[in-house]
């Protein structure tokens, strides 16, 4: 029998970044310099608009500012599931969104089509697979969660596929498995690294400018312009796309609207041909199961099993700090799940552990603010789910800045923000009950609390 605590063998930091073909760092940005569009981050966000800048307005200048890496954060660290969803799956936006979502389900499914033909168009090498994703009940409360969407995707005209026990253990071997929901063309997977890495070739393919380890402290308007300062210089801008995800934010009328929580994952080594047929999952889609506090989990290039997901933890006063990325009592507890999942890998190294924060809003999904004068649009909240997305309100956000007036431009979602968090410690304690009512509410069949409903009824949310 395995012993606990195999993780601590296993690398700290991220496996998609600890590449052998991991580019060299930009150089920073020295001195004074005047762009058309400057963008904040070199996350996917940040990228994929400022590629949308460069084809929306070819001969532009556009630079990129990092403060540390390209993908180095958020971007990198995620299990790499590309979603057509756009509001952070299906359920989700029609909670919030109802009327839209045939609109927003149409617009979610052109923007994958047109990553993964970007992807292919750039000749990005991020190991795509077009493999779906499916949802697993690993209790029977679940699977009658899963039955009631399945009747709300049905009527809604989504394709899916309801599976049962004996459909669902020809796809996954595992003894916890009870049924699914198969959505086969909604998600592809990628590293996401290497789809970073692709993006920013692209950008400066296009004539953009990426700089690293080059830290925006301020940003201000002067005259008809924006200025922002640096270390090492500053930059004039017409207009700015900041896209920092859980960091501190640069436009003080979006503070308050996301908090940073911090998500753990797990990496083995690879998985022999023998262990490989031990589990089935030839689909190789991307997993995750039903649960309040969720597992997502996933197989790559080589072979190797992702399990993340299980917990988010909030700090006290919004700490982002690198002392956070390793959290021993949640990777034990990822271990214990991913062995309870497939005892069949109960001996199977991991290769590395990770955790960092991402950002996260009371809607559970992204949104694009416009200030200064519409010359500046923040676009933050992915809580978890951007890989996909970033792309699709990178573009908005671009369009916004431009005056353009779209589909997109003209959502709900976008005209409308999140609520704002309230402050601390307020924020702290109401998410502390939070996590605990999720908690109870997995340990009791999946019946939602006082706390929960009445968050539900506000609108309000903290994802787990």
């Amino acid at each position: 029998m395995s012993q606990p605590g195999r993780w601590r063998a296993a690398a700290e930091g991220s496996f998609w970044l600890d590449d052998v073909d991991r580019p060299d760092a930009r150089p920073p940005l020295r001195g004074a310099v005047t762009v058309d569009t400057v963008v904040v981050g070199a996350g996917f966000t940040g990228l994929w608009a400022a590629l949308a800048a460069l084809e929306a307005d070819p001969g532009s200048s556009v630079l990129v500012l990092e403060g540390s890496r390209i993908a180095e954060h958020a971007s990198g660290r995620n299990g790499g599931f590309c979603s057509a969803s756009l509001t952070h799956g299906d359920g989700n936006g029609r909670a919030r969104w109802p009327d839209e979502m045939p609109l927003l389900r149409r617009l979610g499914a052109e923007n994958l089509a047109g990553l993964v033909a970007d992807v292919e168009r750039f000749g990005i090498d991020c190991d795509l697979e077009a493999t779906g994703e499916l949802t697993l009940a690993v209790a029977g409360w679940q699977m009658a969660d899963l039955v009631e969407e399945s009747t709300a995707l049905g009527a809604a005209g989504v394709e899916h596929r309801l599976l049962d026990g004996e459909e669902i253990a020809a796809l996954v071997r595992s003894p916890l498995a009870v049924g699914g929901l198969l959505e086969a063309d909604s998600t592809v997977m990628v590293n996401p690294a290497r789809l970073a890495w692709g993006l920013a070739s692209a950008v400066e393919a296009l004539g953009g400018t990426i700089a690293e380890h080059t830290e925006v402290r301020r940003l201000a308007t002067d005259g008809p312009t924006l200025r922002l300062e640096t270390p090492g210089g500053s930059v004039t801008a017409s207009r700015a796309v900041i896209a920092t995800s859980a960091f501190r934010p640069l436009v003080r009328r979006t503070a308050g609207r996301t908090v940073p929580v911090y998500d753990y994952v797990l990496m083995t080594e690879p998985i022999d041909a023998e262990l490989r047929a031990s589990i089935g999952w030839e689909g190789r889609q991307g997993i995750g199961d039903a649960g309040n506090q969720f597992h997502y989990l996933r197989l790559t290039a080589d072979d190797r099993l992702l399990f993340g997901g299980y917990d988010a933890v909030y700090r006290f006063a919004q700490r982002v700090d690198p002392r956070h990325d390793q959290d021993p009592a949640i990777f034990d507890h990822l271990e214990a799940d991913l062995t309870a999942m497939f005892p069949s890998l109960s001996d199977v190294a991991f290769s590395h552990r990770w955790g960092g924060a991402i950002d996260t809003s009371t809607r559970f999904c992204a949104a694009a603010t416009t200030s200064h004068g519409g010359r500046v649009v923040t676009i933050n909240g992915f809580t978890g789910l951007g890989v996909g997305a970033s792309r699709f309100f990178a573009r908005t956000g671009i369009d916004l800045l431009s005056g353009r007036e779209t589909e997109a431009t003209a959502c709900s979602m976008i005209r409308r923000g999140p609520i704002p968090f309230p402050p601390e410690p307020i924020r702290w304690a109401g998410i502390q009950a939070t996590r605990r009512a999720i908690a109870a509410a997995d340990a009791h069949y999946g019946r939602r609390g006082p706390w929960l409903r009445l968050l539900d009824r506000l609108g309000l949310g903290f994802d787990s």
